[in-house]
């Protein structure tokens, strides 16, 4: 008589992994088949049954069963300690071929190791005029170097693909310069939070908020030749050879509650007279409105033109801007002689070197619109030009 069918037990991360692996189309069909023959098993579909929809004998179907039954518990702890990726490769361990007798390998462990470390190197150690590894690099330098005598690209290729090595891929990443964690938190969730805001003000007080940047070095090309319509039979024909015409600066805005493409400026230089002409000439597409721009750190988005251009704007005196103010000495405890401290708060208008550039809205105003002093105002623009760290 049969045995008792092994009971298959699933998390819900196996589950959703199962079910994508079913649903590739570059995973191998042994692969789906057992993958299949787990996901049944779990809904409590009896062997005999399995085995008629997978194409397989009921005994074939038995197999996978124990074979994940004994794993689970392995296949929990790399769930619980690994990421997905990890537990994605040890499901496919799971359901992979046994180890088969043959013949011995033809290459080491160590061989083996020492081929992957290269890969792990930069080429320019190896005097290779190159800055990625390929297949045919590293099995010519493995064979320079005399770790093997020979070695086919595709036993290298394939020696990565085990070690989940990509040398033809990279990815960017930045590394911040900002040495106080805490502060650099504030600033992430002033700005996040200016984002957030950005739809309320601009259904409510018709505020736009936009985020603008520059695209440099764009080759101004000009065809040597009229581009040739396209006929019956026959495409659009455009000339290859151009007319260098030099290189422009693209400033563009990006409106992040519309989520368009506003008032883009495309000029020979980027100065700050530039960009501060970019400012008005967004402002203009519609001067009665509130404006929020979000800049990065460069030196043009905090010039002295700019600050003045958005002072003059908000009614603010600019002949008071930069002037230094007067210092005393104040009665504290210990000496405190050659310590300024400041007769009167500082100008609201204050510009660090790396600086973020927001004409801010009222944020009370935004807030409580109803018990606002200027709630009644179309939008509720500060009057006041703030620097804040990006």
């Amino acid at each position: 008589m049969p045995g008792k069918a092994a009971k298959v037990p699933l998390s819900e991360k196996q589950l959703g992994i199962l079910q994508q692996i079913v649903r590739q189309s570059t995973a191998t069909v042994r692969l789906v088949q057992r993958c299949r023959i787990i996901l049944l098993a779990f809904e409590g579909r009896l062997n005999e049954d399995i085995a008629a929809l997978v194409d397989l004998h009921r005994k074939q179907v038995g197999v996978w069963r124990r074979r994940w039954q004994q794993s689970f518990q392995a296949l929990i702890a790399i769930e619980c300690g690994e990421t997905s990726a990890a537990l994605r490769l040890a499901i496919g361990e799971v359901l992979s071929d046994a180890p088969r007798p043959g013949s011995p390998g033809t290459f080491t462990a160590e061989q083996v190791t020492q081929i992957i470390a290269i890969a792990c190197e930069p080429p320019e150690k190896s005097g290779r005029p190159i800055t990625h590894w390929t297949g045919w690099e590293i099995a010519e330098e493995a064979c320079k170097r005399g770790i093997v005598k020979s070695i086919s690209v595709s036993q290298v290729n394939r020696y990565l693909k085990s070690a989940a090595l990509q040398p033809h891929r990279s990815r960017y990443w930045l590394n911040t310069k900002e040495q106080d964690p805490q502060v650099f938190q504030t600033q992430v969730e002033f700005v996040c939070q200016t984002y957030l805001e950005a739809p309320d003000l601009y259904f409510q007080y018709q505020t736009h908020t936009v985020c603008t940047d520059e695209m440099t070095g764009m080759q101004a090309l000009e065809r040597i030749a009229e581009t040739i319509p396209m006929q019956p039979g026959q495409p659009e024909r455009i000339e290859f050879e151009y007319t260098r015409h030099g290189t422009v600066c693209l400033i563009g805005n990006w409106d992040v509650v519309e989520g368009q493409m506003i008032a883009p400026t495309v000029r020979a230089t980027r100065t700050d007279e530039d960009f501060c002409w970019h400012i008005h000439h967004t402002i203009q597409t519609d001067p009665a409105a509130g404006w929020v721009f979000v800049v990065d750190r460069l030196n043009i988005h905090c010039s002295e033109s700019l600050v003045r251009y958005v002072a003059r704007l908000e009614g603010i005196d600019d002949s008071e801007l930069g002037k230094k103010r007067s210092y005393q000495n104040s009665p504290i405890d210990g000496d405190t002689s050659g310590i300024p401290v400041p007769e009167e708060p500082p100008s609201p208008i204050r510009l660090p070197a790396q600086a973020l550039v927001l004409a801010q809205p009222d944020r009370n105003d935004f807030r409580h619109p109803a018990t606002s002093r200027s709630a009644s105002r179309k939008f509720p623009l500060d009057r006041r030009t703030e620097a804040a760290t990006a």
